[in-house]
């Protein structure tokens, strides 16, 4: 396929793929060599330059890391590949969630000298709980102290598959020359900005290849009785079943091949697209998707990957640029077409399709349509959040959404004058509703703003974008920590409120019953003969959005409307007040309680540093749930409140010489005495 025959593919030929890893392993020039290899680009974009292609926001160029994930296409050899480069790191988690939610497969990146880090394991841990067909791509293999078959056995001990390598790097007086192939017994070296593919082996690496050959061959036979019965009779069987017997056992993500090379130098990058060519799915491998009727939840429904099916997309990010507005969607089924409508169950609206764009980062091309397995950028449709289902109005299907966990870090912004603040409200608004994981609310009291994010790196990248994009400097003040309120009773609430309308006097009573439960954001339901209102559910809602304490949101809270009672159809009117002033009452009278955020938090350090850490853990109020010592390492990860280790990296670093590492990711909100939050100043 030519670099710029892009159209037309059909839809087995189609490959949808997400690169991760951990931070600093090198998936961005992964994909920058991906670019230049398969003829998309023709220079190979730096990370350290600030250069990278996919890395085109200015805040990513500045820092040298990935914020947002990025889309493009790719042609190699008879496939299409849809590639995202996700983030790396911790506090965008959520944004490699909302990725994965929408792939057929993915490339993990390691280390070829630190293996499996603690985000490698998060991100793998997100593309087991989506069932994606996964590869490995060990990076660095250039560097001092890489250990490719080292790897290889880290990732048995850490991530729980089986690993087989199906490549080796071959190495000369020390320097990496190449990539060895072990089913082809060839080999890969540099050329110029390429790669020459197909070259003889040395003499010095055939035995080990051999021997590494083997073993491949053993496992694919473990996994495949004819094969065993070949290899039993001493027979061998041919490269091309090899090939099928590997594709079989990455789909049923029973291996993980791994492929190697060096990014940096354009290494081993040919013999990762083969792998993704021959190995991952097509949109038709990953066979129908499933969803709910919008109008019985209880009921299933499926669509075939195919054109002639009714519409089902998801939109899984909003995009804001030079271009305009977009709306990233995958298409699973059925056919959008520019100038066509899509209809959004969850508003219940229909909208007009004005652009069909095939992205390559901040660049794009104009499609006509777009039909199953396409990842398209969508303009025109307004009012669509990430996570809405994107379907045909006469065959609605609701698609599983994406759950966006509660933010952990919170920063108080202040305008720097009275004229600052609508413009500062509605810029917040704007970046809440492209980003899932950050909040905002306004402190109706002091007339401050809080905005809420998963990191301190995370409200810095969006206090950036006020600044850059809306000319927005308000007062910050210091990180700290997101409370949550529960409930931790129930109680009843009544209330009979009459109105004059026209003349009229119209009577409105609502009686409800509130209860606390879980950690999800607040429901309201109507009981059995109670006609559901949506006037009376927005403005519970929106009474159940802050806690009766001290004003923090509120979670795992529950309303039951038992009644609403009134006559005639003005008097609809006056359910609204008598529903907010029964959510009053019931406020008062119903006990509550604080929840502090938990962070999940790995920590790898040299044995003789684990006693060490663990005290120190332990002294911090930390739950240990694992300790694992391998290769001279110890692998520590528990739960620890958010506000144990708010500058955590200090300590660690002092405890260990330095020689530690550590990650954290959200993990939920335990319950909090008071006292406690007395003791932290936030309790009066």
């Amino acid at each position: 396929m030519a670099a710029g025959d892009l159209r037309g593919v059909k839809i087995d030929r189609l490959r949808n793929i997400g690169i991760a890893a951990h931070i600093d392993a090198g998936k961005t020039t992964l994909s920058e060599r991906i670019l230049v290899a398969t003829g998309k680009e023709h220079r190979v974009g730096r990370v350290d330059e600030g250069t990278a292609v996919l890395d085109w926001m200015e805040e990513e160029r500045e820092r040298g890391i990935t914020i947002a994930s990025a889309a493009t296409c790719v042609p190699w050899k008879d496939v299409l590949i849809q590639l995202i480069d996700t983030p790396g790191h911790v506090d965008f988690t959520i944004e490699v969630e909302r990725c994965m939610r929408v792939l057929d497969g993915g490339v993990l990146v390691l280390d070829a000298i630190e293996a499996v880090q603690a985000q490698t394991d998060t991100v793998w841990r997100q593309m087991a709980r989506r069932g994606l067909p996964v590869l490995a791509f060990v990076n660095k293999c250039e560097r001092s102290g890489a250990d490719f078959l080292g790897v290889a056995a880290k990732v048995r001990a850490r991530l729980g598959i089986r690993a087989v390598a199906v490549q080796y790097p071959v190495e000369e007086e020390g320097r990496l020359v190449g990539m060895a192939d072990l089913l082809g017994r060839t080999m890969a070296v540099r050329e110029g900005q390429g790669e020459r593919v197909g070259m003889a082996l040395p003499e010095h690496v055939r035995e080990e290849v051999e021997v590494l050959r083997v073993e491949l061959v053993e496992a694919l036979a473990e996994e495949e009785v004819e094969l065993l019965e070949d290899v039993v009779a001493g027979r061998e069987p041919e490269v091309e079943r090899l090939h099928a017997a590997l594709r079989r056992a990455v789909l049923a993500r029973r291996l993980l091949p791994l492929f190697g090379g060096s990014a940096l130098q354009g290494l081993g990058v040919a013999a990762l697209l083969d792998g993704i060519q021959r190995y991952l799915p097509s949109p038709l491998d990953r066979g129908v998707v499933r969803g709910v009727d919008p109008n019985d939840a209880s009921r299933s429904l499926e669509r075939e990957p195919s054109e002639s099916a009714p519409l089902a997309a998801l939109a899984f990010k909003l995009m804001a640029d030079e271009h305009g507005d977009s709306t990233l969607v995958r298409v699973y089924s059925g056919c959008v077409e520019e100038g066509g409508h899509v209809y959004n169950p969850r508003t219940q609206k229909g909208y007009r399709v004005h652009e069909i764009r095939r992205m390559h980062a901040d660049h794009f091309e104009r499609l006509s349509q777009a039909g199953p397995g396409d990842i398209v950028a969508l303009r025109g449709p307004h009012g669509i959040a990430s996570g809405d289902t994107l379907c045909a109005k006469d065959a609605p299907i609701v698609l599983e959404s994406l759950e966006v966990p509660e933010p952990v870090i919170a920063r108080v912004l202040e305008p720097q004058n009275a004229e600052e603040r609508d413009r500062l409200r509605l810029a917040l608004a704007r970046l809440t509703h492209e980003d899932l994981a950050l909040r905002t609310r306004e402190l109706e009291s002091s007339g401050q703003f809080v905005l809420e994010g998963m990191g301190s790196l995370h409200l810095e990248i969006q206090l950036d974008r006020l600044k850059r994009r809306y000319r927005l400097e308000p007062r910050v003040g210091a990180p700290q920590v997101s409370y949550r309120e529960c409930l931790t009773g129930r109680s009843d609430g009544q209330a009979d409120v009459r109105l004059v309308v026209g003349g009229k006097e119209i009577v409105g009573r609502v009686r409800l019953r509130l209860s606390g439960g879980g950690q999800g954001p607040p429901r309201v339901g109507f009981a059995t003969g109670v006609a559901a209102h949506p006037e009376i559910e927005e403005v519970l809602l929106a009474g159940l959005a802050t806690g009766p304490l001290l004003g923090y949101p509120l979670l795992g809270a529950l309303v039951e409307v038992l009644e609403a009672h009134t006559e005639g159809t003005e008097g609809v009117q006056a359910l609204v007040p008598a529903a907010r002033k029964a959510l009053e009452s019931a406020l008062e009278a119903c006990p509550a309680g604080y929840l502090e955020p938990l962070v999940e938090l790995e920590v790898t350090v040299p044995e003789e540093f684990r006693g060490g850490i663990l005290a120190d853990l332990g002294a911090r109020g930390a739950e240990i749930e694992l300790v694992q010592s391998d290769f001279g390492h110890c692998l520590i990860r528990g739960a620890v409140p958010l506000a144990e280790v708010f500058d955590y990296s200090t300590e660690v670093r002092s405890l260990s010489q330095g020689r530690a590492t550590f990650s954290m990711h959200p993990a939920g909100h335990r319950a909090v005495a008071a006292e406690v939050l007395g003791a932290r100043g936030l309790v009066l």
